[in-house]
């Protein structure tokens, strides 16, 4: 697999200084409107990975998922959650290297973490997803849409023609369309994807 200078001491950093604009602050409407409709809680695994302060799995959590786990590389965000939720499974933070997981899930959470990774990364993470879901379980989430970023460090954007390649050797595409209910500062610049393992 190609190597990244994007490891864990460089997402250390970056939360110690402050340099975490793709913090929401809190979870995005276009996956609350996708969890809304998953029906009632059950025991589906799901895992959110680079996961960050992983609003999205406190919504999941406070509505009663069991079976959440969060993952991300820097221990900082993975505390934030513990201190905001102390309810959240400490067995279920995972500090740990997403191509070093382990496990089956049903729902995989893509928010901002394929945008952070290194752009040579992203075939090991289409393998991996694959990987890390049950046959049938669905790769779920946010994609940018076109270039963001000034291209020499996270995020990095990517094109509809890249994704489909990437993802369709492993992938069902179930949607794939522009996200209609983005946050303000990416309105018309993320897709919303929902993708099956085949």
């Amino acid at each position: 697999m190609p190597e990244s200078n994007f490891d864990a001491a460089y997402w250390a950093a970056r939360y110690a200084t402050g340099q975490d604009q793709w913090d929401a602050g809190r979870i995005t409407e276009p996956l609350r409107a996708y969890f809304a409709q998953l029906g009632p809680p059950d025991a589906r695994r799901i895992l959110i990975p680079g996961a960050g302060r992983a609003y999205e799995a406190e919504y999941l959590h406070q509505a009663g998922w069991p079976q959440v786990f969060v993952a991300d590389f820097a221990a900082e965000p993975l505390q934030a959650l513990q201190r905001r939720v102390p309810g959240f499974p400490a067995a279920h933070l995972l500090q740990a290297d997403f191509f070093a997981l382990t496990g089956e899930f049903d729902l995989i959470v893509e928010q901002t973490f394929f945008c952070a990774l290194d752009p040579a990364l992203r075939p090991a993470y289409a393998r991996k997803c694959a990987e890390l879901l049950r046959p049938g379980g669905k790769l779920v989430g946010l994609l940018f849409d076109g270039p963001v970023g000034p291209g020499d460090g996270p995020p990095f954007g990517g094109t509809r023609a890249e994704y489909r390649q990437l993802l369709t050797p492993y992938f069902d595409f179930l949607h794939f369309e522009p996200a209609h209910n983005s946050i303000k500062p990416r309105q018309g610049r993320e897709l919303f994807v929902s993708l099956r393992r085949k």
